[in-house]
């Protein structure tokens, strides 16, 4: 099975990648997604004890936990000390049950995919990408984003251009939604009779 990694900063277009990824029916593991579950119940705990006041009713308040880190952008590291390591698990179950039903590929969606190491644990890097300018323009869109909020959360990001000096295949997505697909049925298409290492190395 050939795990490819899916990455890209905030804003490059990452779900539209993801989307046609399973349109072509290949399971995609959905990095935020696993996040957002984990800050609805099971790790609200661990969290509050760490950051007293983010949780509500027994969840995770994002905003709460924003305007916590905003305050202190360096205890981003203890947060991530919390959460990586649980995602983690949840890959590699996602991973062990494609690998069960004979995939003969599968994703990792991960926007921290650089960040956090687990560049080296794929087959394959994919990187969405697109200007700056853009990038900025659909984010500052976004609901309860702020230049603050962007400036820091783009501080926590490796820059684009060495994202893409890293990746095995760029996906252009400044363009329609239709280009964007046809990057990555082409880029499935070259992968077709590739064989992967990596399950067998770092999931197993």
């Amino acid at each position: 099975m050939l795990i490819i990694g899916l990455t890209g900063s905030m804003g490059m277009g990452k779900s539209t990648a993801a989307a046609q990824f399973r349109a072509l029916g290949i399971g995609v593991f959905d990095a935020d997604a696993a996040v957002h579950r984990l800050y609805g119940g099971p790790l609200t705990e661990e969290i509050e004890a760490a950051f007293p006041g983010t949780t509500v009713a027994g969840k995770v308040d994002r905003g709460l936990l924003s305007a916590e880190l905003l305050r202190a952008p360096s205890r981003i590291h203890e947060l991530e000390q919390i959460v990586h390591p649980r995602v983690r698990e949840e890959e590699r179950a996602f991973l062990a049950a494609e690998h069960a039903r004979g995939a003969r590929m599968a994703v990792l969606e991960i926007p921290l995919l650089f960040e956090s190491g687990v560049d080296g644990s794929v087959d394959v890097v994919v990187v969405v990408s697109a200007p700056h300018h853009v990038q900025r323009g659909r984010l500052l869109e976004r609901s309860g984003m702020s230049e603050a909020k962007l400036t820091q959360l783009l501080a926590r990001q490796m820059a684009d251009d060495k994202k893409r000096s890293q990746a095995d295949f760029i996906v252009d997505t400044s363009g329609p939604v239709e280009a964007c697909h046809a990057q990555i049925e082409d880029i499935v298409t070259n992968l077709a009779g590739r064989r992967g290492t990596a399950y067998a190395r770092f999931w197993q």
